[in-house]
């Protein structure tokens, strides 16, 4: 067998192999929404729900209403805010060429926090736009000057972009401070509704706001994968990538401004959910290796799944409470986290 041939198996074996891993990733997604449809102080069995979603004209009126218009929104919006933060993560990590890079890590969703948290106080009312419009506006615009504050430092840095992580903590802190200011400010009914928000919830989903996330999603990862080839070159040097004609700043410009979108959009209607932009990469990058046309869609299926998995859990760790699924990616995401970077730090 001649090299060449044999570089050929070898690389058809590694694409089936990765194709695999997304169908079981998709897979255990399947699974996890049912689970978390199944999940709840109404006692219904996984069958219930599979036929429920597959017949739902042989569900009683309760049923209806506990699966079809409470559970179903609610756990859908945890797929697709999960794909979402998930997918943020991997541009960022790979545009920013530091795996400690995420939305959160870098202040991205303190600053959509931030523009929340000026809506909820202010109440503003611009040209008869509610506060359903306003406050994912305001999330998005903040978040998106935040990214405009990383890419001039990034800029500035050149090659040093490691210390960008620097630069987003104390972003970060500083986002946060506002924050707290904000909430010292408010009133009672105010700082309820930050405190809720900081928190990270699911109880808002509807529908409607599903499709607005599936919507900003389905458009952000399509991009980014128009750009999956340019990404994965970028991973191998900035130098390297110049070489092949790619113009760096001009991917990481775009990179951002989906990052921006993404978590704007995502945060805007949950709140701050933590560590899924920062775990889910990791894991993808894991089972998938660095070809972005993998990398990336894996990234938004662990995301989603890891998110999918907290709100099952936001419902079965205490019954008959209905926990902060944001303090829940939190209890479940420094752990797993630890145990990545050990499990790095020893394959290195």
């Amino acid at each position: 067998m001649s090299a060449q041939r044999a570089l050929r198996i070898g690389y058809r074996r590694t694409l089936l192999r990765r194709w695999a891993c997304l169908g079981v990733l998709a897979a255990l997604l399947l699974a996890s929404f049912i689970a978390d449809l199944a999940t709840g102080p109404a006692g219904l069995s996984w069958w219930d729900v599979a036929r429920g979603l597959l017949q739902p004209q042989h569900l009683d009126a309760a049923q209806a209403v506990i699966i079809l218009e409470i559970r179903v929104p609610y756990a859908l919006m945890a797929l697709v805010v999960g794909a979402s933060l998930g997918l943020a993560g991997a541009e960022m990590q790979t545009a920013l060429n530091n795996p400690l890079a995420s939305p959160f890590t870098l202040g991205v969703g303190a600053a959509a926090t931030l523009g929340a948290a000026l809506v909820i106080l202010l109440r503003p009312n611009l040209g008869g736009l509610g506060a359903d419009l306003l406050l994912p506006l305001a999330a998005f615009v903040c978040a998106f000057i935040s990214c405009l504050l990383l890419l001039m430092v990034a800029r500035v840095l050149g090659e040093a972009l490691h210390t960008l992580v620097l630069f987003g903590i104390a972003l970060l802190f500083g986002i946060n401070a506002l924050v707290g200011l904000l909430q010292f400010l408010a009133d009672a009914d105010a700082l309820q509704q930050i405190v809720f928000w900081t928190l990270g919830s699911l109880a808002r989903a509807d529908l409607q706001r599903v499709g607005l996330v599936t919507a900003v999603l389905a458009v952000c990862l399509t991009l980014a994968l128009r750009q999956a080839w340019a990404m994965t070159s970028l991973r191998g040097g900035e130098e390297q990538a110049r070489s092949l004609g790619i113009r760096v700043g001009r991917l990481r410009t775009f990179v951002l401004l989906r990052v921006s979108l993404l978590t704007g959009v995502a945060t805007a209607f949950v709140g701050e959910v933590g560590f899924i932009g920062l775990v889910g990469p990791h894991v993808a990058r894991l089972l998938l290796g660095e070809d972005h046309r993998f990398y990336l869609p894996g990234s938004a299926l662990a995301g989603a799944l890891l998110l999918s998995l907290a709100s099952m859990a936001s419902r079965a760790l205490l019954p008959g409470v209905i926990l902060p699924v944001g303090l829940v990616t939190a209890v479940i995401g420094v752990p797993l986290f630890i145990g990545l970077i050990l499990a790095r730090g020893r394959s290195l």
